[in-house]
């Protein structure tokens, strides 16, 4: 395969590009992100000189092969490692010691978004931004190891074309994919898009609204964070940005506050003033803290998928990539981490290189 086209910009789709770079390096490799950055949910702001990561917080180091391309593969300049633990909080807002093991939590001095900055990097890949992918053609056509085979077209917004491509990955979360290909122009066998429709529509998502909230003071406390463990609390997940190195300047605190998906779901259409002022009086109650309630800045984002809580089945997903189609990401590994999307996408590359 020599044409290939990626559909998002996310971690996983950076990791595809980077294998396929290194075991296919002749191919030509199109990404279309629809938004003007990448990384996915592993996103990266910067207000005032504050640095935070508001979707996704950290990399985990349970897996091994993530683990040497971050620590190894990649320059660790400006890789740290977040040491303060994680504590626990239930229902009641009662604060635990925590579930921390001795496990890395890595982030950058630059933020989450460097993942896929610096492999995107390490390739010759044309990312294509604020590039919205509106529908996936199937034609008649294009080359693969030699033989005869349909090539992938891709149609923007815009009305603008791209492609042929002899390989396509997706990398958008399950529900998007799911409408993507139920629009394709794509007359499969025995049934093959409805299949893989099906299973792709049955990944369950959370939806996460979060809120960051700034404050002109420090905040001392003995974690890095809070989770909870029961998932009945109206907040899921508070997070100290101040805890990872170069984020936050002295003297100063920022909380990423991560609403359950059953408040995030009923709240998501709300104004966002509304929501943040909400969770500030919500963080203010859970850390004990009455002047958390009036943040001097804040910021949102809500993730309608954010994390899948099971991953599609694998056989429908296998069954498309004789057709050259390609799903990649934390659903497809089903776990909801960014070290699952990381090794999907190495996962993907390679074996497009082996076909």
């Amino acid at each position: 395969m020599t044409r290939i086209g990626i559909v998002g910009a996310g971690a996983a789709a950076a990791a595809a590009a980077y294998a396929l770079e290194e075991t296919l390096p002749d191919a030509t490799v199109t990404v279309l992100e629809k938004s003007g950055g990448v990384c996915g949910r592993a996103a990266t702001r910067r207000r005032d000189g504050v640095v935070y990561d508001y979707g996704a917080n950290y990399v985990k180091d349970d897996d091994e092969r993530v683990t040497d391309l971050l620590t190894e593969t990649l320059e660790t300049d400006g890789l740290v490692d977040i040491t303060e633990p994680i504590w626990t909080f239930d229902r009641g807002g009662d604060v635990s010691e925590g579930r921390d093991a001795d496990e890395h939590k890595w982030t950058y001095r630059a933020g989450l978004t460097q993942i896929a900055k610096r492999l995107f990097a390490r390739t010759d890949v044309d990312v294509h931004r604020e590039t919205r992918v509106e529908r996936l053609v199937r034609d008649a056509g294009g080359a693969v190891n030699g033989g005869e085979s349909a090539g992938w077209r891709l149609e923007d917004d815009d009305g603008d074309e791209w492609g042929p491509f002899d390989a396509l990955l997706l990398n958008p979360p399950a529900p998007q994919t799911a409408d993507l290909l139920r629009s394709a122009e794509w007359d499969a066998d025995d049934g093959l898009r409805e299949t893989l429709v099906d299973a792709i529509d049955d990944v369950p998502y959370r939806t996460i609204w979060t809120a960051a909230l700034h404050y002109p003071f420090e905040l001392e406390r003995p974690y890095y964070a809070l989770v909870n463990t029961d998932k009945a609390h109206e907040v899921g997940w508070i997070a100290r940005e101040e805890c990872k190195p170069d984020h936050v300047p002295g003297g100063e605190s920022l909380l990423i506050v991560q609403a359950n998906h059953e408040w995030s779901v009923e709240h998501y259409d709300d104004p966002p003033a509304e929501n943040c002022e909400e969770l500030a009086r919500i963080a203010a109650a859970l850390l004990g803290d009455d002047r958390l309630a009036d943040p001097d800045w804040t910021d949102h984002q809500g993730w309608r998928y954010a994390l899948p809580e099971a991953g599609a089945q694998t056989g429908p997903l296998r069954s498309a990539e004789a057709e050259g189609l390609y799903c990649i990401g934390d659903w497809v590994a089903g776990e909801g981490r960014l070290h699952a999307a990381l090794r999907s996408g190495l996962e993907v590359g390679e074996r497009i290189a082996l076909e």
